[in-house]
């Protein structure tokens, strides 16, 4: 084994997991990290799969990216017995140590929120132990965010709870609420690092996104320990990218 496996789970399903998943594959990706991110199940469409394809420039294939994708939308355990199909969990475990073994870092982004079941006999919390993944938890920045966090990064497995990190998305104005939240929640979860996503009007456009100095900030501080990984010292500084991928020569 060799990557770092994070694990992008969030407060609800529409929370942004998917935008910041692609967020975070670009940004590692422009500074030399080889990246994979994974959509493993979905149902539904495939929406998200083709965005965090896009996002890697083609690194992997959609099949992939996506092994696991029924038609109709409800949640993957119900979706797949619709089509009469069964997903288990030692087989979603294997196809991500198979993607592990060629990258620095590998991105699993879950379907809906933490409990939600994926297949027969496990959600993504189950997922997350397996692979002992490094959790990121993705909450809408409103009225409600300090109990829903609260809910989910306690509902984690305990080893996995303790290596959290919280991203509070913010709305296109802040109100009172949004204003607050991460105080408080910085006093209630003590250690458990909180980022700040602004708003993206135009999320689809990744670079630009990226120009975003709050969004740097982000993306940095949420994969700075997998960069550290990925780039000890003694491998030296990290060659940039250019843009078809290919590090730069000195």
């Amino acid at each position: 084994m060799r990557g770092t496996i994070f694990s992008i789970t969030g407060t609800d399903t529409g929370v942004g997991k998917t935008v910041l998943t692609a967020l975070l594959a670009r940004h590692l990706r422009e500074r030399g990290v080889r990246v994979a991110a994974l959509k493993p199940i979905c149902s539904g469409g495939r929406d998200d799969a083709r965005t965090v394809h896009a996002a890697l420039n083609g690194a992997l294939t959609r099949q992939e990216i996506n092994p696991w994708h029924f038609r109709s939308p409800l949640a993957p355990l119900l979706a797949a017995r619709r089509e009469r199909k069964r997903v288990r969990l030692a087989q979603v475990v294997k196809h991500i140590r198979s993607i592990q073994m060629r990258f620095d870092v590998v991105l699993v982004e879950g379907a809906g929120g933490l409990l939600s079941p994926l297949g027969d006999g496990f959600d993504l919390r189950d997922l997350i132990a397996a692979l002992r993944a490094m959790p990121i938890v993705v909450c809408p920045n409103r009225l409600g965010a300090v109990n829903q966090a609260r809910l989910v990064i306690e509902a984690l497995p305990g080893t996995a709870a303790r290596r959290a990190q919280l991203v509070l998305v913010d709305p296109p104005r802040l109100d009172p609420a949004a204003q607050t939240n991460s105080q408080l929640l910085a006093e209630l979860l003590g250690k458990t690092p909180i980022h700040r996503l602004p708003w993206l009007r135009r999320w689809k456009d990744l670079e630009e996104c990226l120009r975003n100095s709050r969004v740097r900030r982000t993306c940095a501080g949420l994969t700075r320990s997998a960069i550290r990984s990925a780039f000890p010292p003694s491998r030296g500084a990290i060659a940039p990218l250019r843009r078809d991928g290919v590090r730069r020569s000195g």
